[in-house]
């Protein structure tokens, strides 16, 4: 599957290994390292507090219209607890897909066939706009599309992450959430007493 980075955006939050959350977006820093590597054409940004601001409420708001889309099934155990309004987030992720207008611009290279691709209207000078937009966009084409069908939360003890269903009985992210899923099982069967880990 190609890359997708609207689940590459909300898997910045992860277990730990230890029982807890990490963010892989902590601060400016950790931010500017994950555009560099996730956000083609963005590799000379440099994130500032704003930009992280930014970036994290459209998290939040792609996380809480992924728990809508997994519904009935319960969202991510990260999620449960402090989830936006559906509604709130829907406004959300619109208003930062709009805050850098696009074009459609045809690229036609010799020797290839012509692509259609959404380009800025006007250059602007604010890259943390352009990057907030895009991932947004990105996440509307995600949410609308057909993916959105096979978007599961992750079931295995402590994950918190969301995945795109690839066979018919994936019920992980991947396979070491599988593995601990087991041995959780194993572990309630034989130890009935000491109740859902």
């Amino acid at each position: 599957m190609e890359r997708c980075p609207t689940l590459e955006l909300v898997s910045t939050i992860r277990h730990d290994g230890d029982g807890g959350v990490a963010d892989d977006l902590g601060d400016p820093s950790a931010l500017t390292a994950w555009v560099r590597e996730h956000v083609p054409g963005h590799g000379g940004f440099t994130a500032d507090g704003a930009a992280l601001t930014d970036v994290l409420a459209l998290r939040r708001a792609v996380r809480a219209l992924f728990a809508r889309a997994v519904a009935p099934e319960p969202p991510s155990s990260a999620d449960v607890r402090r989830l936006m309004p559906a509604e709130e987030a829907l406004a959300h992720l619109n208003a930062a897909a709009a805050r850098v207008p696009v074009v459609p611009r045809l690229v036609w290279e010799a020797e290839e066939a012509p692509v259609a691709r959404l380009v800025p209207a006007a250059e602007g000078d604010d890259p943390a706009a352009r990057i907030v937009a895009e991932l947004a966009r990105a996440a509307v084409g995600f949410l609308a599309g057909p993916e959105r069908e096979r978007l599961r939360a992750c079931t295995a003890p402590r994950c918190v992450r969301y995945f795109v269903k690839s066979h018919g009985r994936q019920e992980w992210c991947k396979p070491s959430c599988g593995n601990r899923a087991r041995v959780a099982r194993h572990y309630r069967r034989h130890h009935p007493e000491a109740g859902p880990s």
